[in-house]
């Protein structure tokens, strides 16, 4: 269910979190959790050590009226959660698909919110894409398995670089499609 509009992106209702975009005063979350190895490592464009003003500048992007990607943070603060547990964006593509990636801070690994969050924002699909498609790293079998519990299936094998690792990494890719 959408919410509400900030910054021309919606606010999506899960079950235990809401998904936003991001704020300025997200910074220091989201700097302490994606500078984390294991968060980095786990994904293609976060740098590993993070460097100084990443994240300001990211959130600064994110908030921009031409952007091709969509950033939202999963907000368990109306729960008597954390106010960031993670995040999550979907990246236009043409042909009316959109990628999906998400990261959950480790603290919160284990608990059901990424698959959470990917059924959140299927559901929502604020995109309006017909085609949704998501890639995990090969070693990232928990990642792959969110994709599949949330109705993704496996399309193939592909490789990307990952910025934290300084290589290219097997992934598995996966798709959705939402509308006829």
């Amino acid at each position: 269910m959408i919410l509400d509009q900030i910054t021309n992106q919606p606010v999506i209702q899960a079950n235990r979190f809401i998904l936003r975009p991001l704020r300025k005063s997200d910074a220091g979350l989201l700097e302490m959790y994606s500078g984390d190895k294991r968060v980095a490592q786990a994904t293609r464009a976060i740098p590993h050590p993070l460097p100084p003003g990443v994240i300001e500048a990211y959130i600064a992007r994110s908030q921009k009226d031409d952007r091709d990607e969509d950033v939202w943070v999963m907000d368990g603060s109306g729960e008597n959660h954390a106010e960031v547990l993670g995040a999550v964006w979907l990246t236009r593509m043409d042909r009316e698909q959109s990628e999906i990636t998400f990261w959950v801070a480790p603290a919160f690994w284990n608990t059901g919110l990424a698959s959470e969050t990917v059924r959140a924002m299927v559901e929502a699909n604020p995109h309006g894409a017909r085609t949704m498609f998501a890639e995990v790293f090969q070693d990232n079998p928990a990642s792959a398995k969110v994709m599949t519990n949330s109705g993704f299936e496996y399309l193939g094998d592909a490789e990307a670089f990952s910025v934290a690792r300084d290589s290219v990494v097997p992934t598995w890719t996966y798709v959705r499609k939402l509308k006829g």
